[in-house]
């Protein structure tokens, strides 16, 4: 076995990675290997549990979630399964503890007071860009989803919006060069693909758009380019300030959807299908908290078909 150090068996595995997976996927590889990876491991030849666990706790207290360290592992294991694979390292098992997190932080919802003020002022005070607000406080889109909509995704004889690709600005490190990207794909996984359909409120706004819009032209810009999402994070906060609205991020316009439709009822499986989340589990994860009511509800109802 010839041993080799992490930096040394990353760049062989970057050149065997590159052609197999999304542009965006390969530039998310990159800043982890370059920002987190190569600055602790760069220089070893082993990754054994210790060392790694240390990484942990070290990334935790600079602030990072037990998500993103998770998804840097993701990566280190995947360099080190390729350095074991062509005989450059040995392998290592790692079973590694997270401190336990103390309670999960809400997500920011809008009320529904302020859900309805928004709608009803862009009913009012129509454009293009506001278009794509209302959009995604009707379906639950992502930014990238709304950014990368052209008029061809809206079909106003079936009433439905298709999700077919999105839209994110890229972290390119080639060499000693770096630079951003602008970049088109596809959506963030199969079940990104989907259906939705239109309320009947914003069927009617798009309706009469239908007949005269060109429909290669992206929804936001009415025009051959598309807006970026950081470009349109901006455009929403000035109009959330004009409206005099909480601060809330982009993202939870999305939340905001998600949680009307909980709160309405929905079945968990549809909501998930329409969000276009991996599984289930997400949505539940997220937006299922039943209060004491609910549970007492719960009971009440099982005790009941006992006939108790």
């Amino acid at each position: 076995m010839t041993n080799k150090t992490i930096r040394e068996i990353a760049d062989a595995w970057k050149v065997e990675k590159r052609p197999y997976v999304k542009q965006s996927t390969f530039a998310t590889y990159m800043l982890i290997l370059e920002n987190h990876i190569l600055p602790s491991f760069g220089e070893s030849c082993e990754l054994s549990e210790k060392h790694v666990q240390a990484f942990v706790l070290e990334k935790l207290d600079a602030g990072l979630s037990a998500k993103s360290i998770k998804d840097i592992l993701i990566v280190l294991k995947m360099v080190m399964k390729f350095g074991v694979k062509n005989e450059w390292m040995n392998y290592y098992e790692w079973d590694i503890k997270y401190p336990t997190v103390q309670s999960n932080k809400e997500i920011e919802v809008l009320t529904v007071q302020n859900h309805k003020k928004i709608l009803d002022f862009i009913h009012d005070n129509f454009t293009f860009r506001n278009l794509g607000i209302y959009v995604c406080l009707s379906t639950g889109l992502r930014i990238g989803e709304i950014c990368a909509l052209k008029w061809s995704d809206i079909d106003v004889n079936t009433g439905t919006v298709t999700v077919q690709r999105t839209i994110e600005r890229i972290y390119v490190i080639e060499g000693e060069t770096k630079h951003t990207e602008l970049v088109i794909n596809t959506p963030k996984t199969q079940n990104s693909f989907r259906e939705i359909p239109m309320s009947k409120e914003l069927l009617s706004i798009v309706k009469p758009l239908k007949k005269v819009v060109n429909d290669d032209f992206y929804v936001l810009t009415n025009e051959n380019e598309p807006t970026e999402p950081r470009t349109y994070r901006n455009y929403y906060k000035k109009l959330m300030e004009q409206l005099k609205m909480p601060q809330l991020k982009f993202h939870g316009l999305r939340h905001s959807f998600a949680t009307r439709c909980i709160e309405s009822n929905c079945d968990y499986k549809t909501v998930s299908v329409i969000l276009g989340h991996s599984n289930i589990s997400t949505t539940l994860n997220l937006y299922v908290h039943p209060n004491m009511e609910q549970k007492k509800k719960c009971i009440n109802k099982m005790l009941k078909s006992l006939g108790k």
